[in-house]
Parts: C-alpha cells; sequence; structure tokens
C-alpha cells in the first residue's frame, strides 16, 4: 500500500492523492445490519448502533508524533476561514448604511444556507461517517454533492476527521475538543477558540493515520468520485449563486451581489454553525444521556444545524438517524431522511431502540 499524504490543500481544493491507496473493505461483523422499519426487537435494534462504535473503539492509534503543517497550508486554511468572515462583515456593513439586500439575495443566502448545511448533516454526517441509513445511488450522489458544496472539506476528509473524534471525544487525540486546555480563564478561552476553528491549523490533515477511520470509504466508488473532483465543487459552490442572480438581474450588479451573499455569506454561516457544534455543543447545554464526554444538547444550534445541536444524543447514540429523540426536539435532518425511507429512497434507516434509551438516560 502506498503513502497516504492528506493535506489542507486536500481539504480545501482536492488532489486525488486518495485516489492511488487502495485497502481491504471492511467486515461484515461492522457493517449495521439492522433498520428503522424491518426489525421491531429493542436488541435488534441496537446492534447497529453498538457495532459502528466497535470500528471506532478498534482503531488501533500509535504513537508516532504528528507533523506539522506546512506554512502553505496554514495560508490556505486562513484564506478559507477569515475571507468569507470579511465578506460577511462588508454584508452586514451594507445593511447597516444603505439597507442594501435584495429579496434574490436573501433568498440564495437562506436557500444556499439550507441545501448546503443539509448536505453536511445528513450526506457527510449521517450517511457516510456514521452510515445511520443508506441512500439508492442517485440519492447519495445528491447528498454528497451538496455536502461538498459547503466547503467544509472533501467527503472523505470530513468523515476521517469526524470518526476521530468519536473515537476520541474530548480525550487526548480529539481534533477539536474545547476541553483539553486546563487552566485559568485564558485556557478555557484558548479551549473554545480552538475547539472552533484553531484546529483548524493542527497537523491533522497530514496525519497518514488518518486513512485508518475511512477503510469503507477507501472502496466506495461513489465517495471517491465527488471526492477526487472536490475543487470543482468549491468552484461550483461560489460561481452558481453569482450565476443565477446575474441571470435573473441580467447585470453584473446582481451577480456581485449574489456572489457575495449566496457565496462568501452563506459558507461564512454554515462554517460557523457547523463548528459550533464542536465549541458550543461541547461547553453549553443539557446532558440527558450517557455518552462519556462533555457533549451537551442546546436548543438554538438544535434549530440552526439541522438538529445536530441535539449533541448529546448524537454522542450517546452515534449510529443513529435521528438527533432529535424527544418530540420537541425539531431534527430538520432527520425529517428528510424519514421521508426518504417512506418513500423507498432510503433504507436500513437506524435509530435507537426504547430500551437503549432508558438504559443511558441520565
Amino acid at each position: 500500500m502506498g503513502t497516504l499524504k492528506i493535506s489542507v490543500i486536500r481539504l480545501l481544493c482536492g488532489d486525488g492523492s486518495l485516489m492511488s491507496v487502495t485497502t481491504a473493505p471492511p467486515s461484515d461483523s461492522t457493517e449495521p445490519q439492522t433498520s428503522h422499519d424491518s426489525t421491531a426487537p429493542g436488541e435488534e435494534k441496537s446492534r447497529g448502533l453498538l457495532e459502528l462504535r466497535s470500528v471506532f473503539n478498534d482503531i488501533e492509534e500509535t504513537a508516532a508524533p504528528l507533523v506539522a503543517s506546512p506554512p502553505v497550508e496554514k495560508f490556505l486554511i486562513t484564506v478559507i476561514v477569515v475571507v468569507p468572515l470579511i465578506a460577511c462583515g462588508y454584508g452586514g456593513y451594507r445593511l447597516g448604511q444603505y439597507g442594501l439586500m435584495s429579496w434574490l439575495d436573501l433568498g440564495l443566502l437562506l436557500g444556499g444556507w439550507y441545501a448546503t448545511g443539509l448536505g453536511i448533516t445528513v450526506g457527510f454526517h449521517r450517511m457516510l461517517a456514521h452510515r445511520a441509513f443508506d441512500a439508492t445511488g442517485p440519492i447519495r450522489y445528491f447528498w454528497m454533492a451538496l455536502g461538498s458544496l459547503a466547503i467544509q472539506g472533501s467527503p472523505l476528509m470530513w468523515c476521517a476527521v469526524h470518526r476521530r473524534h468519536h473515537q476520541c471525544s474530548d480525550k487526548p487525540g480529539d481534533p477539536h475538543s474545547p476541553h483539553l486546555h486546563n487552566g485559568g480563564v485564558w485556557q478555557i478561552i484558548r479551549g473554545f477558540l480552538h475547539s472552533h476553528t484553531g484546529w483548524l491549523y493542527s497537523p491533522y490533515w497530514t496525519d497518514p493515520r488518518l486513512k485508518k477511520f475511512i477503510p469503507d470509504l477507501m472502496v466506495d466508488k461513489q465517495a471517491l468520485a465527488i471526492d477526487r473532483f472536490y475543487y470543482v465543487w468549491i468552484a461550483v459552490s461560489l460561481a452558481l449563486p453569482a450565476l443565477i442572480a446575474g441571470l435573473v438581474t441580467w447585470s453584473w450588479h446582481g451577480a456581485a451581489t449574489g456572489f457575495l451573499w449566496g457565496g462568501l455569506v452563506r459558507a461564512c454561516v454554515t462554517h460557523h454553525i457547523t463548528w459550533s457544534i464542536n465549541s458550543v455543543c461541547h461547553v453549553f447545554g443539557k446532558q440527558d444521556y450517557q455518552a462519556g464526554d462533555a457533549s451537551r444538547n442546546n436548543v438554538i444550534f438544535g434549530f440552526l444545524a439541522h438538529g445536530e445541536g441535539w449533541h448529546n444524543n448524537h454522542h450517546a447514540f452515534p449510529n443513529s438517524a435521528r438527533h432529535g429523540l424527544k418530540w420537541w426536539q425539531f431534527d430538520l435532518s432527520w425529517v428528510l431522511i424519514r421521508g426518504m425511507e417512506r418513500l423507498r429512497l432510503a433504507r436500513n434507516v437506524k435509530v435507537p431502540a426504547a430500551n437503549m434509551l432508558s438504559g443511558r438516560r441520565l
């Protein structure tokens, strides 16, 4: 097997390096086997939840130190973090000074936020990273494409880092825990900032051990196809709203404002909502279930992040397609997954059984 080099260039643009790596598919014992509809007994429903957790726990860590990220990678991360933030500030200034925002721009902003955000929550997170459900070929491509448009990393990179997070949640080795900086107030602030954006500058992107977390995706032709052309999805993500606005208004000014609101500002909003799950939802909120970490259920981000804010529920039952486990915990991602299941576009949908919920409730 060749040496795998995972880099921030891969995270932002995609370089095809993952295509050269091959690995054996995961054994049948790690494949989730139960679905939302097909198995009624609680014991059977819970099996899939425990099996994927065993995938995380069985991955061996080595003592080899991580290699520091090269300056060029840190520069690229700075661009992807700072430029949308500047655009967001400029957009706020225009609103405050001139009140300039058309209904078209608002629609591009909100529509892009919902679409790409759901691409992350439904596609990258629940479908790929946790295998909480399976989807038919075209539907699977659709969700992976939407997730790639969010500009939060290629499918393989995103899932590798996320699976590592679950294996080491709030413990040494967690890529983005806010609780690994012990000390006074400054250390608390430092930990929070690290979990929000600082972790992006860590050397995890160049750590070849990350491939151990995605053996199933390394032989997934659909995921590899989306991953290989990730840079195309970045270009589409920024160009499409500009194109739509330019054609609707038939003006360069319309294209520019579409690029601002539907491209850069939308990217900033989705970035910080997603990153707040790593930071805010491991500090502020309520714990309803035993999860072995500091994950919290946060009402605000339960809504803003399409159900991801019910984070303690997720860490307690990581392979569940449903994160809002109480009737009032609205989970838009689950609504869509359940709808796809009813339309036979999704199958093997995992949810925790009643006995699992009661057994882990605090």
